[in-house]
């Protein structure tokens, strides 16, 4: 299954029914008044979470949706029937967003929330509705209105507790394959992991959490090199940032420098997502001997002045990798107990919540905005010059686990 996390399509809501003209005629009765029926409501549109929807998928390729129209009313006083609404499943964690205006309609993060986005036209009226004591046979009956339409941007971030940061090979995929049942492709090259993996860590008797592993992120990543933000906007809905580092790069790098890296791409695509809590994971301790452990993690603690939580483990041994997913299990539990017990922490919470989202869809849209330039031969910087996301028919799979 082909992993789309954006899509544009257009939805049109059905049209209302027309209103009938009718003079009720039977035996006897010559002139029995006017029996012309209203139309009906034109459907709606609506967007559903649906369980069983992990992608977008779906809608790269049709990319219209249209509900019925209200049929039109008839004699004897009938009543066109309503349009039939029109439910388009989604994954949840997709934000709906007006192409046009750039407004958010709708955020959709609980399973089976639903959410209007194109309104059915409202029923016309029959000339029965127009009788009255002055006017015993009006001609005059009314056309059901139009359905709105509408240009949608569907974005979608994936819901997870924590999120895995770190170059690529950082060792991010064998962390994940360590505390949970997910199982994403591990080798020794680059950008071995090409899409998100969720997986779920179980720590005790229904105590649990999801982790989320994204691609590498290089220098320059959040002006489109390597994956480029494609993939940098799933951590903004995290509560907890793992950083993975590579005690012993193969290619003889600095561990700080890498730390350095991501913290700066970080900033560039949103300086809010810096202020998240963040874990420094110092990984592949088994490559050095103990001294040596200690050696780079002082070099790190002490060049980086590191206040946060530090941990030395190996995911491909399972060293350290039961503590730190415990520690990280009870920070969550304190900080889901403070959000109940303090207000005002609440409140902090979700204003950095709020302004990480708003930092990064401004800058995801201002790298399509150049793009758009691009494909019109209005800007030709070399800089700007690749990464065209489009997508091709051979993308890679995505599995989820949950």
């Amino acid at each position: 299954m082909k992993f789309v996390d954006e899509v544009s399509i257009t939805v049109k809501a059905g049209d209302g029914g027309n209103g009938c003209m009718s003079f009720r005629r039977e035996k006897f009765i010559p002139k029995g008044g006017p029996d012309g029926g209203d139309g009906g409501d034109g459907g709606s549109i609506y967007l559903e979470v649906a369980d069983n929807y992990n992608t977008l998928v779906d809608y790269r390729y049709k990319r219209r949706f249209n509900a019925l129209r209200g049929q039109n009313g008839s004699g004897k006083d009938c009543t066109g029937s309503k349009g039939e609404d029109l439910i388009l499943p989604v994954p949840i964690g997709t934000t709906v967003i007006d192409a046009g205006t750039q407004e958010i309609i709708g955020d959709l993060t609980e399973p089976g929330q639903r959410l209007l986005v194109a309104q059915g036209g409202f029923h016309g009226l029959g000339n029965t509705r127009y009788k009255s004591s002055v006017n015993r046979a009006p001609r005059q009956t009314s056309n059901g209105s139009l359905g709105e339409q509408r240009d949608l941007k569907l974005e979608l971030k994936v819901l997870a507790d924590v999120g895995l940061l770190g170059l690529p090979n950082a060792g991010k995929s064998t962390f994940i394959r360590a505390v949970s049942a997910a199982k994403p492709k591990v080798a020794d090259y680059p950008f071995t992991t090409m899409v998100p993996n969720l997986g779920v860590v179980d720590v005790g008797q229904l105590r649990s959490f999801v982790i989320a592993d994204i691609p590498g992120v290089i220098a320059g990543a959040a002006e489109g090199a390597g994956l480029g933000t494609r993939f940098l906007k799933h951590l903004s809905r995290t509560r907890l940032l793992l950083h993975m580092v590579d005690m012993l790069p193969p290619d003889g790098s600095d561990p700080v420098e890498a730390i350095e890296t991501i913290i700066h791409e970080l900033g560039k695509f949103s300086p809010a997502l810096t202020m998240r809590e963040r874990w420094l994971v110092l990984n592949k301790c088994d490559q050095l001997l103990e001294d040596e452990q200690q050696a780079v993690l002082d070099d790190v603690v002490e060049r980086l002045e590191w206040e946060g939580p530090v941990y030395v483990i190996s995911a491909s041994e399972h060293q350290g990798t039961d503590e730190l997913a415990k520690d990280v299990m009870n920070w969550l539990d304190e900080r889901n107990q403070r959000m109940l017990d303090d207000e005002e922490y609440a409140a902090e919470v979700a204003a950095l919540d709020q302004l990480i989202e708003d930092e990064a869809r401004a800058h995801i849209q201002a790298l399509d905005d150049r793009k758009a330039l691009r494909k019109q031969g209005l800007l030709t910087d070399d800089e700007d010059e690749d990464d065209d996301d489009e997508d091709d028919e051979d993308g890679p799979e995505v599995i989820y686990v949950h």
